[in-house]
């Protein structure tokens, strides 16, 4: 009986000093993910993790920002492989569903089909320190001594509302930590790295992740998604009406029309795609986004990223050959990648607004976290969800 009580009293003492060292401006939530609240967006079934890491060689970086009362933001990365990507670039494609935006690196992305840098996401005022930090994080690699050109990707939301984003408070370091600290597996998400000062369809957004894997006689390949959500609509959870029914949509007294702010997608797969058919594949994952009710406002930069780690068809920086040898899917076999990139980021986008906490920051504005008890209730009216 006493060693039950000392083990009750370490647990008690360890969760009084969490929520003492609780960083400012989070509320804590146990917050469920759209699988766990008992929703299954799709038909395809997911990877292993659920996230955009289940395509082979991912790796994922978050660095947060929460500094007192107004500092609500950070960076969010996406590593392709583990080697050297100047020099082993990956074939790439960008989709500009809206361009009211800042992607930088964009155009060569789309003039040469293939990516060189890491994936970098962060707020509106922090995309040209994020691109130095690609650089510098780029040249100091061994091999890239005489690299004198660094096309560096970095997208954007406008996290205003929660963020003193005029302060620009990212430093090169904060993106080279979430370059160093990438790892695969599970990846984090919610109100943290690019995510922390979001806010989608009026509720708090962040990060979100989700995969789709396809049966063998399909291909076999992986789809991952992840998104940064700060954008508006009228909300739909698996073509649920939740917008509706909470009242609290675009366009009603109760929101106050906040629709602008972005929302930027990162579509990986491991299937054997060029640039062409790649970007057909991330304009599948802008439907993915339609399904979730967000509209692509005027004032809303709604981008997609999409790339192909299949091995065989990496670009080398430096060859010999006056050919590129390559392994193609046919078109035909595109059809099950297209809707597992649209169940994919229709997933991922819900999965941002599920694991979102509640936030207060810049100015005392407060993003609340989408309400769990009416969400469920909602979800069991339209028979959506059982539990």
């Amino acid at each position: 009986m006493k060693i039950k009580s000392e083990i009750l009293f370490r647990i008690l003492v360890s969760a009084a000093w969490f929520l003492l060292f609780l960083p400012a401006g989070i509320v804590a939530q146990k917050r469920p993910s759209a699988r766990e609240l008992g929703l299954a967006i799709g038909v395809l079934p997911t990877g292993k993790w659920n996230a955009i890491t289940d395509v082979s060689g991912i790796k994922v970086g978050h660095s947060t920002l929460l500094k007192g009362d107004s500092v609500r933001t950070g960076v969010t990365v996406i590593l392709p492989h583990d080697g050297n990507l100047f020099q082993q670039k990956v074939p790439a494609a960008i989709y500009t569903g809206n361009g009211f935006g800042k992607l930088a690196g964009s155009t060569q992305v789309q003039e040469l089909g293939n990516l060189e840098s890491p994936v970098v996401l962060t707020n509106t005022m922090n995309v040209a320190t994020a691109m130095e930090a690609v650089i510098t994080h780029t040249i100091a690699q061994p091999g890239n001594e005489n690299v004198m050109s660094v096309n560096a990707l970095v997208g954007e939301t406008n996290d205003g509302w929660l963020n003193d984003i005029r302060g620009r408070h990212v430093t090169q370091h904060d993106v080279l930590d979430a370059i160093k600290n990438a790892t695969g597996g599970p990846v984090p998400e919610g109100s943290l790295g690019a995510g922390t000062g979001t806010v989608c369809f009026g509720f708090k957004g962040g990060i979100g992740t989700a995969s789709r894997k396809l049966p063998v006689d399909l291909g076999g390949y992986t789809v991952g998604v992840l998104v940064q959500s700060n954008f508006g609509g009228v909300l739909q959870v698996d073509g649920v009406p939740v917008g509706e029914e909470l009242k609290k949509f675009s366009f009603s007294n109760e929101l106050l029309n906040n629709v602008d702010g972005s929302c930027m997608m990162v579509v990986a797969t491991d299937a054997p795609l060029d640039s062409r058919n790649l970007h057909r594949l991330a304009k599948r994952a802008f439907m993915g986004l339609a399904k979730t009710g967000g509209i692509a406002s005027n004032g809303s930069g709604d981008y997609v990223i999409a790339f192909s780690t299949y091995k065989g068809n990496i670009v080398p920086h430096n060859t010999a050959a006056t050919e590129l040898q390559m392994t193609v899917l046919h078109n035909d076999e595109m059809s099950p990648l297209f809707m597992a990139a649209i169940e994919a980021t229709e997933e991922a986008i819900i999965n941002s607004l599920l694991k979102a906490e509640t936030v207060k920051g810049f100015k005392e504005h407060t993003a609340e976290a989408l309400p769990l008890p009416q969400l469920r209730d909602i979800l069991k009216k339209y028979n959506a969800i059982k539990k």
